[in-house]
């Protein structure tokens, strides 16, 4: 038996895939973000919200803000449900109380703070501009040691480094 399989050529608006970039986009018009200085106001306020940091470990260990936890954006969804190696019952516990998420820029954030809400969680807000903003606004971020960071040297930490074949195409032409 033959089989003869055509390919079919779509415009291109049937074929879009989503991004990062739109994915986060979509998700942010859906979830509450607030600014360094709002999360600041919530501190001397005497409100301290769980400080929920989804960077990989490796970040999180070089700076992070006293008193947050990291729970790795690859594991969120079973650390927030009893009954995994990975639960963790603070965040679990933690559905009725105020959370911010926390990432390098606010993107990452953005996409666990809709996950979180999808989860049944129902005061979550994403940090916009991430730890990178909470350090141009001056506040203190600390290393796993708990020593206090020179904002310069964190500023070198968030640096992106990004390789041209990482680029991609289309991008590599503007460089």
């Amino acid at each position: 038996m033959c089989r003869l399989f055509v390919l079919m050529k779509y415009p291109d608006d049937l074929m879009q895939r989503e991004t990062y970039k739109t994915l986060v986009a979509k998700q942010a018009a859906q979830v509450e973000e607030i600014f360094p200085w709002d999360l600041r106001d919530e501190f001397e306020s005497g409100t301290m919200p769980l400080l929920l940091d989804i960077r990989c470990p490796d970040e999180f260990e070089h700076t992070h803000i006293s008193s947050s936890i990291n729970v790795p954006r690859g594991i969120l969804e079973i650390a927030v449900d009893y009954g995994y190696e990975e639960t963790i019952p603070e965040l679990v516990e933690a559905r009725d109380r105020r959370v911010v998420v926390i990432c390098r820029s606010g993107n990452r954030s953005i996409l666990a703070a809709y996950t979180l809400q999808q989860m049944g969680f129902a005061n979550v807000a994403s940090l916009q501009t991430g730890l990178r903003g909470w350090n141009d606004y001056e506040q203190p971020l600390i290393d796993n040691s708990g020593n206090e960071l020179d904002l310069d040297l964190v500023d070198d930490i968030f640096l992106a480094n990004v390789s041209r074949s990482q680029l991609g195409p289309d991008e590599i032409k503007t460089v």
